[in-house]
């Protein structure tokens, strides 16, 4: 007993202190892009050449943007640019509510809106989400299970991910959503009791990602959200999202952060201004 104990006073406290302070990532960690449209060659489209999902836009003028709903992060677009006008920071807050919002420009970022007050009262302090894998690769299923962790701690926000539907506040989907999984997904979704939130984590439930055009996809949540009757809440982009994004982009859903501060689900008071990086 006495070595472990040793051991647990070694490794101290693991649980990151986000919001309430930075958050850790690695070095190789890309962020939301920053987008210079004035350092852009006239007609140069080697970011956008490069791109796999074609998520880089406007590219060789000043109306360039990323997709962030397309984008994988996989850095090439940086690496093709010859002027040095795509730059990826270390800047986590990628979640948006609605789709068009996921177009990065040069401007500062928006940041994901609360949903309503009724629905802040009803999931505020406590969310119970049913994950589905409609298709998916197992990276976004894979970060979505170390949210959990001691890391990241998601639990103590009050959201936890649930084993039925029938126990859940909302869904949240990964992967492009097959044709074999569409009506699995339907029928899940029914099961989910009213009021009910959508999350779609991941650039292939946003769009398809790498898998967009395959006939034996939908191409995204989007893609589906008619059959389920609903828009979706939110999208968590990333190939696969951080789980600080994750857990950033709940939080905001939640109205439990406003801006860059926490704010308490049982005083309404803000508190804390976590460091972007």
């Amino acid at each position: 007993m006495i070595p472990y104990l040793r051991t647990r006073l070694r490794i101290g406290h693991q649980t990151i202190a986000y919001p309430g302070g930075p958050a850790r990532f690695p070095e190789r960690y890309r962020g939301r892009p920053a987008l210079d449209p004035a350092r852009c060659g006239a007609g140069c489209a080697a970011c956008a050449e490069v791109c796999p999902t074609e998520a880089v836009l406007g590219a060789g003028g000043p109306d360039l943007r990323i997709d962030l709903g397309r984008c994988t992060f996989c850095g090439l677009c940086q690496e093709a640019c010859p002027e040095g006008a795509v730059a990826f920071t270390r800047d986590y807050r990628l979640s948006m509510r609605g789709r068009e919002e996921l177009l990065a420009r040069g401007d500062a970022p928006l940041l994901a809106r609360a949903v309503d007050e009724k629905a802040r009262r009803l999931f505020g302090r406590s969310l119970k989400l049913r994950q589905v894998s409609a298709a998916g690769c197992n990276g976004c299923e894979a970060e979505l299970n170390a949210a959990g962790n001691i890391q990241f701690d998601l639990s103590r926000f009050g959201i936890q991910f649930v084993a039925s539907p029938r126990h859940a506040d909302g869904l949240v989907v990964t992967g492009p959503i097959s044709e074999n999984m569409r009506t699995a997904l339907r029928k899940t979704w029914e099961a989910t009791p009213a009021p009910r939130l959508l999350v779609a984590v991941g650039a292939c439930a946003i769009s398809g990602g790498p898998f967009a055009g395959s006939p034996v996809c939908a191409g995204g949540l989007d893609a589906v959200a008619p059959d389920l009757g609903v828009p979706v809440d939110l999208y968590v982009p990333g190939c696969p999202p951080h789980p600080v994004t994750v857990l950033d982009g709940l939080l905001r859903l939640l109205g439990r952060v406003e801006g860059d501060q926490l704010r308490l689900a049982s005083t309404g008071i803000l508190e804390a201004e976590p460091t972007v990086g």
